[in-house]
């Protein structure tokens, strides 16, 4: 049975997100509100629960799992290069809606799907999101929706499609942007945007001194 807490008032914020927080800690899923969607998220690190992550959204490991990170400093343990160009575009658009897309670092023991030795990480500008990621560390996380439907906006949404899979959906109000994040893979040498969402490939080419075709690889 699914639990829905709410991170909306002030007075239930602390214990809705303490809430989520032991679930994640307890290898199940949450619902959490993000700045672009809401996502269904777990612990990174925890295997069984990142295949019971892709179970819920009916997909397989060919579409790996993106990681959602608290701080600038977390993401630096979880990388194999901290490059100049990563640098540049965390310190302009995180929190934010950016994914970036580069190799992880060889230690790690995590199981994101088939994801040949790269991490999607992103860190979302929402407080309640925050407050979570902080609480339980790296947590892979993807839209909240079954693939192929319309990614969920509100928690209702969310928890219309994914439904008792989820152990807690926790509610954090209407996400704001409503449009996924950008995505620049920077895995390959040559900043690469693989899918243009919540930031324009105008933005993120004056940050690099790239054009916007050069970023599409049009050029």
């Amino acid at each position: 049975m699914s639990q829905r807490v709410d991170a909306t008032d002030p007075y239930d914020r602390e214990d809705a997100i303490t809430t989520a927080a032991s679930a994640v800690k307890g290898g199940r899923l949450v619902v959490l509100p993000t700045d672009t969607v809401y996502g269904i998220g777990c612990d990174a690190f925890d295997n069984e629960a990142v295949n019971a992550l892709l179970r819920a959204k009916h997909r397989g490991p060919d579409m790996p799992v993106p990681v959602l990170v608290g701080s600038w400093n977390t993401v630096q343990g979880l990388v194999r290069d901290y490059s100049f160009t990563m640098r540049r575009l965390v310190e302009a658009f995180w929190p934010g809606g950016l994914s970036v897309v580069v190799h992880q670092a060889p230690s790690l023991a995590w199981n994101l799907g088939d994801t040949r030795g790269t991490v999607m990480l992103r860190m979302p500008m929402h407080p309640v999101a925050i407050d979570l990621l902080n609480q339980t560390g790296p947590m892979a996380v993807s839209s909240a929706n079954i693939s192929g439907q319309p990614p969920a906006t509100t928690v209702d949404m969310a928890e219309n499609q994914l439904g008792n899979d989820v152990a807690v959906y926790l509610d954090g109000g209407e996400a704001t942007i409503g449009e996924a994040s950008t995505i620049v893979d920077l895995s390959s040498g040559k900043p690469r945007i693989l899918r243009e969402g919540a930031l324009s490939a105008e933005k993120i080419g004056k940050v690099l001194g790239m054009s916007a075709a050069e970023l599409r690889g049009q050029v």
